[in-house]
């Protein structure tokens, strides 16, 4: 009879039999998909007209994301981090692109093909390139300390701008996780601090944004001018009363 240990999935282990590691790599890619992408093929392959056409919409790039990320992960696992840092480029500029032509698909669209995955390849810009410069002296952790505030910066862009909350809180997870994996690395430094700071900071604005969206209630950012101007008839009128 096997033990507890052996049937736990989240056990150490050093290493995995030939029949785990075929289940690994199936449920990986079952996983990813119905994460990743199973909301824009739902609306490609859907019989709403107009779903189908947001969802073909986005096509070309969404492809030129995929194959992009292929070549970052080939590259990056060899260790071509400098390579790969310039396809990730490739890859923010086709996907800003996208964002900017195509930002008012269905979540189910944007989430998956557009807002997740800029989010994504701008946080992996400053990780790999991090890699490729070899920021290890104290200089380079300086820069970095300066540059997490653009995570900040970015997703607020957005959320002011879009009012776009699945911006806000994709980059707000992935502070988050840059904050865990700072500390992990060197408990005594700032930037897992800055990084928490960030993420707290995102996912509040990002709330505020959500929240009232819910509600039928949208904020806006811009000052209401309507009755401000007066019509020049309004400015003559008393002095054609006068006459």
């Amino acid at each position: 009879m096997p033990s507890v240990s052996s049937l736990n999935p989240f056990a150490k282990r050093d290493s995995h039999p030939a029949q785990a590691i075929w289940t690994y790599k199936i449920l990986t890619v079952i996983s990813w998909l119905l994460s990743a992408i199973v909301g824009y093929l739902g609306h490609l392959f859907s019989h709403n007209d107009s779903y189908v056409q947001a969802a073909a919409g986005v096509g070309s790039h969404f492809i030129l994301n995929n194959l992009l990320n292929f070549a970052f992960v080939m590259l990056f696992v060899r260790s071509y981090f400098v390579w790969s840092e310039i396809f990730l480029i490739i890859n923010f500029f086709n996907l800003s692109s996208l964002y900017f032509r195509h930002n008012t698909h269905p979540r189910f669209i944007h989430i998956p093909a557009t807002s997740g995955p800029l989010a994504w390849t701008f946080v992996a810009l400053y990780w790999n390139g991090a890699i490729a410069v070899g920021a290890k002296n104290l200089p380079a952790r300086i820069v970095a300390n300066i540059f997490i505030w653009g995570i900040l910066v970015y997703g607020g862009f957005f959320l002011v701008a879009y009012k776009d909350y699945t911006m806000g809180f994709a980059l707000s997870i992935l502070a988050a996780s840059l904050g865990v994996g700072q500390f992990l690395t060197k408990a005594f430094a700032l930037q897992w601090i800055f990084a928490f700071v960030v993420m707290a900071v995102l996912f509040l604005s990002t709330l505020v944004i959500a929240v009232p969206g819910i509600f039928g209630k949208e904020i806006s950012f811009r000052r209401d001018t309507e009755g401000a101007v007066v019509s020049a008839d309004q400015e003559r009128a008393p002095l054609l009363d006068d006459a």
